[in-house]
């Protein structure tokens, strides 16, 4: 059985991560609602939420979590090379929600979405909070891809990334990356494996080793 939320429940009364289901893996709670506290809350404790049209509030914990620790970035020498010719140009906050509603848009044959309206308005109030922040690539004055999360002291949590010219979700986790560098950023979470993230870097950390990270990076100010 999973915790049940209700939207008045303080922000934070999440139950332990422990708890997590191993099956669907990660699943710790279910209800709740999305304010910013709550969804500041989550983060802080290592949970985020994740659900469909239809269900409600989802909240997850993952073990293991994956993870891309900024200096062990893969950059292939074609995406090296596209960096250099194709134009592009890496922005943060320019238009952020541009960003998250190119994420929620259909792909490919899949005409649904898990970024629901209550998300899409839940991370722009985070964004005019100077909480969630959108990593972006234009190119010839267009946004053709970016990545959107959450950032608390010096870690990024990574919500999703989009592209509509090929490479430049990869250029926007490359700007990410060298930001990340340059202000201090540990870790930038991605919450659950995939092979084009692998392909970049990524890689699973035990849930108990993502937390003891956490702790200790979430109330230092990044540079």
């Amino acid at each position: 059985m999973i915790a049940w939320l209700a939207p008045g429940d303080p922000p934070d009364s999440f139950p332990p991560v422990e708890r997590a289901l191993h099956d669907p893996q990660g699943l710790l709670a279910a209800g709740g609602d999305l304010t910013c506290e709550r969804l500041v809350a989550a983060y802080r404790l290592g949970i985020f939420p994740w659900y469909s049209p239809g269900q409600p509030v989802l909240w997850w914990s993952p073990d293991p979590r994956e993870v891309l620790l900024p200096d062990e970035f893969h950059l292939s020498r074609s995406l090296a090379r596209t960096l250099r010719t194709r134009g592009f140009e890496y922005r943060v906050d320019q238009d952020f929600e541009a960003v998250i509603s190119a994420c929620a848009a259909p792909r490919g044959a899949s005409p649904g979405t898990w970024i629901t309206e209550d998300m899409h308005a839940a991370y722009v109030a985070l964004h005019r909070r100077g909480i969630a922040h959108s990593c972006e690539i234009w190119r010839e004055g267009h946004l053709v891809g970016g990545i959107y999360g959450v950032r608390l002291g010096r870690i990024f949590f990574g919500e999703s990334m989009f592209s509509l010219e090929r490479d430049a979700s990869k250029a926007a986790l490359a700007g990410l990356v060298r930001q990340c560098i340059a202000d201090g950023t540990e870790l930038i979470d991605c919450q659950m494996p995939s092979g084009h993230l692998r392909s970049l870097g990524s890689r699973a950390l035990p849930r108990v080793e993502f937390l003891a990270r956490l702790a200790r990076a979430i109330d230092v100010v990044a540079n």
